[in-house]
């Protein structure tokens, strides 16, 4: 199980979608469709700002799925 405490250390604790891109290796597309219904987000604006434990939750999710 992946835990914040040991997950994705070079990221600060909330992370755009850029960040979130890169972390997952995902493009543009699949991080909007993932931000509008199964990793919750922040909106500031027009911009979203992600929880690193959100996305965290959500890999645990799909491995325990698989």
């Amino acid at each position: 199980m992946l835990t914040i405490e040991n997950t994705f250390t070079e990221y600060p604790d909330i992370v755009s979608p850029k960040q979130m891109m890169q972390m997952l290796h995902i493009g543009r597309n699949k991080a909007f469709q993932l931000l509008k219904g199964d990793i919750p987000s922040i909106r500031i604006g027009t911009s979203h700002k992600i929880p690193k434990i959100y996305i965290i939750e959500y890999l645990n999710k799909q491995s325990a799925r698989n």
